[in-house]
């Protein structure tokens, strides 16, 4: 947005990329790929979002493997077969002038379910006789995931390896697809997050035990992809800021992970919670309005990082308030803008930018703006959008 008046609409400079605003839309699983193939479900899915404003779009956690699928129906890039239908996707964000990055997971002991309006629970045989039988599931140890869930194998130090690099070839993958971003997912219980909590890691070898040993993966894994991940595209971590049970991860244990992230070339902390399951007492906050802000703001102060805060975020003025306060860099929202995929034009309006339409399709903002005059609002000017 020109003139703006609001943090919400001001640029954001990351390594080479400048986002016009501080608008993200997190990642959402579709659950709608075949064989980890995106298809005609995610042109529209992804695109509204860069057409109705959004500064970045991150695409769904995307597998490495097939086995570090959550479900049959999550999108892969274990191929280079699986570059070319991103490409249309990537080109169209990106001309509605939108960024758009990936976020490259592995799922771990929570992989091989069904999809959420099936039940999202570890496939059985039901899911044999129609044609998606489950598979081995891994973790950091044999410890199941929750009770009633399949035991994962326990990975060994050569496996270990082999998945970091199969992040690697991924990121290599995105960067040719032409993404402008990639986001490590390190949070929710999937499988970089199990080797941080010590509820899900037992491990008595250089991977587990010590707060530094269960760190090893996950700072192995970002500086191998930092390596491959062009130096002038940011790279983004997200992560579960506290376990939210008893014996688990600390928001102090986040903010030294952050430090390390940082040293190793991240540039963005998407801070969000939980995941974890297993018994336990839990201590997550009631889900109230921004209930994670807090997280985003003490790593972003603490370990001297951009942040991302998510959760509950609703409203325009909630959204700038958090900004203003210094409590993170950037807004991501996730389910608002499923309900709204135009939230951002209307935060301009409501925030009061001088042309809430500026960079928006000729199509659309000749008529928006000739509505808001018929609405008795100031006529924006009337440029090429």
């Amino acid at each position: 947005m020109s003139d703006t008046k609001s943090l919400l609409f001001s640029p954001l400079t990351i390594k080479g990329l400048t986002l016009k605003n501080r608008i993200v839309v997190a990642p959402m699983c579709q659950y709608s790929a075949i064989d980890g193939f995106v298809g005609d479900w995610h042109i529209p899915h992804l695109t509204q979002f860069a057409l109705g404003g959004a500064g970045l779009v991150l695409m769904e956690a995307t597998a490495v493997t097939a086995e570090g699928r959550i479900s049959h129906g999550c999108s892969g890039l274990w191929s280079d077969d699986h570059v070319e239908p991103l490409r249309p996707i990537i080109r169209m964000a990106q001309s509605y002038g939108a960024a758009i990055g990936i976020q490259l997971g592995h799922a771990g002991r929570k992989a091989s379910t069904s999809r959420p309006w099936d039940g999202e629970a570890p496939l059985g045989d039901a899911d044999v006789a129609h044609g998606e039988p489950p598979w081995q599931t891994v973790g950091p140890s044999a410890i199941a995931f929750d009770e009633g869930w399949p035991v994962p194998h326990a990975l060994t130090t050569n496996e270990i390896a082999g998945l970091i690099n199969a992040w690697c070839d991924a990121a290599r993958r995105a960067h040719a697809a032409g993404f402008d971003v990639v986001e490590i997912h390190m949070a929710h219980g999937y499988l970089a997050h199990s080797f941080l909590s010590p509820i899900a890691n037992q491990r008595t070898d250089a991977y587990g035990g010590s707060e530094d040993n269960c760190m090893r993966f996950g700072l192995e894994l970002v500086e191998a992809v930092r390596a491959v991940w062009p130096q002038e595209k940011p790279l983004f971590v997200r992560v579960s800021a506290i376990d939210g049970k008893v014996g688990g991860l600390t928001l102090d244990n986040t903010v030294t992970l952050a430090k390390h992230l940082k040293s190793l070339g991240v540039d963005v902390i998407d801070c969000s919670s939980g995941g974890i399951s297993g018994s336990g007492i839990s201590t997550m906050p009631p889900r109230a309005p921004g209930y994670q802000v807090d997280y985003a703001s003490t790593v972003r102060r603490d370990a001297e990082i951009k942040t991302q805060a998510v959760g509950l975020i609703t409203s325009p003025a909630q959204a700038e308030t958090i900004l203003t306060l210094g409590a993170a860099d950037l807004i991501a929202l996730a389910r608002e803008v499923l309900s709204d995929p135009h939230w951002p034009r209307h935060a301009a309006r409501a925030l009061g930018e001088t042309d809430p339409y500026a960079d928006m399709p000729i199509q659309y903002a000749h008529w928006l703006r000739r509505r808001a005059g018929s609405h008795g609002e100031t006529p924006s000017p009337r440029r090429s959008g």
